[in-house]
């Protein structure tokens, strides 16, 4: 009784199996069933077209303006990199102008005794040697004794009247040095000037 059982269980088991199988078989076949193409694709107007090529010139101009403004952009920073670097040490250079005036007014003093001579002569070759330094490094002092007087390197402090022979706007006096630093005036020199 057993096997008569087990025997319509599996009977039955087959006929549900019969019965969903083609159902399975239809439900994949309209998954795997290609999906029609549109026959029918939207043509562009003539205006569309335009429209198109205008928003891509516009873009191809952004384009090339942004590039441009980027490659300024460079050159510019090049440039004040390149300015930076040829002028490197001037704010040094400024500073140590007044040590080099206060070593040449102790070089004008006369010493009287032997330990004068002896300071005096440790004062010239420290001054040498900061002279040297300078000039190693591009500071240069402004000529102007007998120069015609130039605004953007002199400093007219006075005026006096020209002497025979010589032409006006001549430099006769120094008061105090100018220097450079390659192109760039550091300090202009203050002068006196003939009229």
């Amino acid at each position: 009784m057993a096997d008569k059982q087990q025997a319509s269980t599996d009977d039955q088991t087959a006929a549900k199996a019969a019965t969903t199988k083609p159902d399975s078989k239809t439900e994949s076949a309209e998954k795997a069933a290609p999906k029609k193409p549109k026959l029918f694709k939207k043509v562009a107007t003539a205006a569309e077209v335009d429209e198109l090529k205008r928003k891509a010139s516009d873009f191809e101009d952004k384009y090339l303006r942004a590039e441009a403004e980027v490659q300024n952009m460079q050159a510019r920073f090049q440039k004040e990199q390149a300015t930076l670097i040829k002028y490197d040490g001037q704010q040094l250079a400024k500073d140590v102008l007044p040590v080099i005036d206060n070593l040449e007014r102790a070089l004008a003093v006369e010493a009287a005794d032997e330990a004068g001579q002896q300071l005096k002569k440790g004062v010239q070759m420290t001054y040498d040697h900061l002279e040297d330094a300078l000039k190693r490094n591009h500071v240069t002092e402004i000529e102007a004794i007998g120069k015609t007087f130039d605004p953007t390197l002199h400093q007219a402090v006075q005026s006096v009247p020209a002497e025979d022979g010589q032409a006006a706007e001549t430099i006769v006096k120094v008061l105090q040095k100018g220097y450079q630093l390659k192109d760039r005036v550091l300090r202009p020199a203050m002068v006196v000037v003939a009229q």
